[in-house]
């Protein structure tokens, strides 16, 4: 489960310092003020997703700081994507200033000072990653701090997209599915980056990939449910059922190939882990979307030349 911090349950004259703290503790070590005094409030969830973080923020209004005593008294080298949810917010970095409406967003750089604003309540999702992840992709971050990134330009409304979502359903990720959409998601601001500048010329693929890395993430999320159908994955995107398989071609597959791979890979993990251990073998092939044990174990078998239970001998301690 993502880890909660909120001021609610705080004495009111308190709630302010609090909040310094727990900004502090969740994201990097800034200053953080507001008028409100005893009416202030806040809340974040934040899930980690192998190097990087996805946090949610819902606040009052405020300003915030990232002041050159600060930087100097610690080590973080983040980029901070904040993505608009609700509300409206302010970026100042680099000389520049925007401001982030819903739908949108824009980044900071967590080596240099910035500052946010918040003229009234909020709510943001912050997507952490170590400065190194974007600049194996995109070096050129500087040029663009607090730049809007907007819904009209189809690549940015993808990365939202697909960076919301992913924030979403972080808590209920594993730890390799989380890196490798972690991994998508910084490619897909990267693209946008790029795109942006008109450094290099995009691939023709550009937009299909991104599409393909929102399939893979709605299926991620659904993977549990038995109903995860073509007709349903497809209008959750908003396009055509031969488009998702279309995309799925690129990869020399199918939905219903990639939905059952993906299932079994989750049933294969789980079988192997001591922590599963105490799970009947028809439990955990249910919890990953199987209705039918005995299909479950003809496929399984298929792919991976053992039957679950005999898979599971061979992994576990005696």
């Amino acid at each position: 489960m993502p880890a909660l911090f909120t001021t609610d349950n705080a004495p009111t004259h308190r709630r302010l310092a609090l909040w310094q703290d727990i900004v502090c503790d969740v994201f990097v070590q800034l200053d953080c003020r507001s008028d409100l005094g005893s009416a202030f409030h806040g809340a974040i969830t934040s899930s980690q997703l192998g190097p990087a973080k996805c946090s949610t923020v819902s606040s009052s209004r405020q300003r915030v700081f990232r002041t050159p005593s600060r930087i100097s008294r610690a080590s973080e080298d983040f980029i901070l994507i904040a993505l608009g949810r609700q509300g409206v917010g302010a970026v100042l970095q680099d000389g520049r200033e925007t401001v982030i409406q819903p739908g949108e967003f824009a980044f900071y750089d967590t080596t240099r000072p910035y500052e946010l604003r918040f003229n009234d309540d909020f709510a943001q999702t912050i997507f952490q990653v170590p400065r190194e992840v974007l600049h194996r992709r995109f070096a050129g971050t500087q040029s663009l701090t607090a730049t809007a990134f907007t819904p009209d330009r189809p690549v940015e409304r993808l990365a939202w997209q697909f960076i919301a979502g992913l924030a979403d359903i972080a808590d209920r990720l594993d730890q390799d599915t989380a890196i490798r959409l972690t991994d998508q998601a910084a490619d897909l601001v990267a693209m946008a980056m790029s795109e942006r500048l008109g450094t290099s010329a995009l691939p023709s693929s550009t937009h299909r990939s991104a599409l393909l890395y929102r399939l893979k993430a709605h299926v991620a999320a659904h993977l549990a449910n038995p109903d995860l159908g073509l007709a349903e994955t497809a209008a959750a995107l908003g396009i055509s059922p031969r488009y998702v398989n279309s995309l799925f071609a690129d990869e020399a597959t199918s939905f219903q190939r990639f939905v059952l791979a993906q299932r079994l890979e989750h049933c294969k993990r789980d079988l192997a882990s001591p922590a599963h251990a105490h799970r009947h073998i028809g439990e955990i092939a249910f919890a990953w979307g199987f209705n039918d044990l005995s299909h479950f174990g003809r496929v399984f078998r298929e792919h991976y030349g053992l039957s679950p239970r005999d898979w599971r001998h061979s992994r576990l301690p005696n």
